[in-house]
């Protein structure tokens, strides 16, 4: 028995087959995701970059160790609060892609860096300013990457100049100690093509190695050379050819994949690995019918290809629309579906989905085989 969050106990639903869960479920399927793990690190390995994946999709101390185990070099996080539940789990590499500002969250930081080793990132001297003051009564430097805009117009300084003239400034910080650059082109999920999306992938990476080479210019190693999304990782041989000084990758959805890469077109159904079990509780017209799952369990981001997500083998029915706990579902003429009757939704977008479960379900030939505890749902700080 386990303990639910409202004092309640619940059997554990190892041992149970899918088709006898209770719904809303969001399902793992284990064959793909360690597919997924394996394919990206042994591409990694190929094509001579470190890996570090972006552990804001699953939140998972569980799926974390997995995609240590095939070779990843440690983790990316967004938060502090993810960075805590990943080194309570005992990951001791970890990137918190994300500016810190404030004096608790510099106090958080502390106490990480106290522990295992964090590298952080920021794009502004008062930032910068702030982990030096921090950074100066640890024993050992923290590791610090200045951010360059590659497009996604979001955190980031312009490539060039204005960048480089960040980073010079933070290499003569006490207590920091400058690795190198990052970027982040999540623009790439707007790529109209696959040759926009190479040409993304491309920019990306000139857009560090540009300023790298600015830093050479004034006797400044920016060795560290870190990018990635699993979009433009479809293009990271092409990458690392024509930018041999790139290290590093930080794709996240890989794990699971979703709609919108499908509809990118760097993903498939049957790569999928997240999905959520749903029951029809409503057939109010023929066209029309109703699940058991909203926005507070597949998230509200639309898709590329239309609606709120895909519906397992069934691409010409159209998630037409979210309540909190409600999905609307328009259908072709000839759908069958009876009231009680289970289908499986393919999130838009995979990363939100664990966020909003305590527990995904691993399962291997129509069964459950674990329960993955989401360890840093909610840890949003």
């Amino acid at each position: 028995m386990t303990a639910t969050g409202t004092g309640a106990a619940t059997v554990s639903r190892v041992g149970t087959r899918v088709a006898d869960l209770d719904t809303p479920a969001v399902l793992v399927e284990l064959d793909r995701l360690e597919a997924n793990l394996a394919d990206t690190a042994d591409r990694a390995k190929r094509v001579g970059v470190r890996l570090r994946p972006h552990a804001k999709t699953h939140k998972t101390a569980w799926i974390a160790t997995e995609q240590l185990r095939h070779g990843a070099v440690g983790l990316t996080v967004a938060k502090l609060g993810e960075a805590e539940a990943f080194v309570e789990a005992g990951v001791t590499d970890i990137l918190i892609a994300y500016p810190i500002v404030g004096e608790e969250k510099l106090a958080r930081l502390r106490a990480l860096a106290q522990r295992v080793r964090i590298i952080t990132t920021l794009d502004d001297p008062v930032v910068a300013d702030g982990l030096s003051r921090m950074a100066r009564s640890l024993t050992t430097p923290l590791d610090v990457l200045v951010e360059v805009d590659s497009g996604l117009q979001r955190v980031g300084l312009a490539p060039g100049q204005e960048s480089a003239a960040l980073a010079l400034a933070v290499s003569g910080l006490p207590g920091l100690r400058l690795r190198g650059l990052l970027t982040h082109a999540g623009h790439a999920y707007r790529a109209r093509s696959p040759e926009e999306r190479e040409q993304i992938a491309m920019g990306e990476a000139a857009a560090l190695v540009q300023t790298a080479e600015l830093l050479a210019d004034h006797g400044i190693d920016a060795s560290e050379l870190s990018l990635g999304s699993t979009p433009t990782l479809a293009s990271i041989e092409a990458v690392k050819a024509a930018y041999p000084a790139i290290t590093e990758i930080r794709p996240g959805t890989y794990a699971f994949n979703d709609a919108n890469l499908i509809a990118l077109g760097v993903a498939t159904e049957a790569n999928c690995a997240l999905s959520v079990l749903v029951t029809v509780v409503s057939r109010p017209a023929a066209d029309r019918m109703v699940v058991d799952a909203g926005s507070k369990t597949l998230a509200a981001d639309a898709g590329r290809a239309g609606g709120f997500g895909r519906v397992v083998n069934h691409p010409d029915h159209l998630i037409e629309t979210l309540s909190e706990e409600h999905a609307v579902i328009r259908l072709p003429p000839d759908a069958d579906w009876r009231i009680g009757d289970r289908l499986e939704v393919i999130p838009n977008h995979a990363c939100p989905v664990p966020n909003l479960a305590d527990t995904l379900l691993g399962v291997r030939h129509g069964q459950v085989e674990r329960e993955i505890r989401v360890d840093a749902r909610g840890r949003n700080r």
